[in-house]
């Protein structure tokens, strides 16, 4: 049963809650984050995350959606939190009834299940979190097994990205490897299991159509950085560059929505049938 703990002031709990949500190297010093939000908590559970705390107002009445989750918790503890000092942790306008505080789990490629065609999209160097949650939340929605993202770029666990993945981060494993190389190394051992694995660039500059990719078999998909696209590492790594047609004056799409139409076209694709 958690054990109920009473905050009153800025003590040390309370000092770890905030650097947890704002503090990147904090954050992976504890291996906790910070998490808030109806949808994502739900699927925080439903996926069976290991939560350590729950926050919550000690002197406002919950929601009986907030008690059930209380009352079902398997989190060590539960901390009431007197007067203002939940408010002032929340990011929301409407103040969270509930904050997780919830366990990072390691960054194991095993984690990413081997399903047949595979689909694995590895996200280059993300500079946005908006872009990181809502391309989440794409491979949530249309199929994709798993992301990995790679090198200095922002933080998985901020709660900006959390928060634009709508609740979708809780449901793909995602993992964070420091180099192109290391990617590198996870193909090679892929190519064991999937024998027609196929590496597949991203480019506004690509020489294949998107539609000309034959993505019914097992696919690596390599997102570039926002700014500089893919490095040069990557580049060497896939086997073919594809583009997506466009018209008008624009001359590219924003990452995300560039993301969300090629695992359109993935789905599709799949949805006519294995490749031969």
């Amino acid at each position: 049963m958690p054990r109920i703990i009473t905050i009153y002031s800025e003590n040390n709990d309370y000092q770890r809650f905030e650097v947890l949500k704002r503090n990147r190297n904090k954050r992976h010093k504890y291996k906790e984050f910070f998490v808030e939000g109806v949808r994502s908590i739900n699927e925080a559970v439903r996926n069976n995350w290991v939560i350590n705390g729950f926050l919550y107002a000690r002197h406002k009445p919950l929601s009986d959606w907030a008690k059930g989750i209380l009352a079902s918790s398997r989190a060590m503890n539960h901390y009431e939190l007197e007067g203002d000092l939940l408010e002032r942790l929340s990011d929301k306008e409407d103040t969270s009834e509930l904050i997780a505080i919830v366990s990072m789990p390691r960054d194991e490629p095993e984690r990413i299940q081997a399903a047949d065609p595979l689909l694995v999209a590895v996200f280059d160097r993300p500079s946005n979190r908006g872009n990181l949650g809502t391309i989440i939340r794409s491979c949530d929605a249309l199929g994709c097994h798993g992301l990995i993202i790679t090198g200095h770029g922002v933080d998985l666990y901020d709660p900006e990205t959390i928060r634009a993945s709508m609740g979708s981060f809780f449901n793909v494993p995602i993992i964070r490897m420091q180099s192109p190389d290391e990617v590198r190394n996870w193909i090679i051992g892929l190519r064991e299991t999937h024998v027609q694995l196929q590496v597949v660039g991203t480019s506004v500059s690509g020489s294949r159509k998107v539609y000309d990719c034959d993505f019914r078999k097992p696919t690596v998909l390599l997102i570039g950085n926002e700014t500089d696209g893919l490095s040069h590492k990557f580049k060497e790594m896939r086997e073919t560059m594809i583009n997506i047609p466009m018209g008008g004056s624009a001359s590219s799409l924003n990452v995300a929505c560039a993301t969300s139409i090629i695992y359109y076209e993935i789905n599709r694709q799949k949805s006519l049938g294995s490749a031969d």
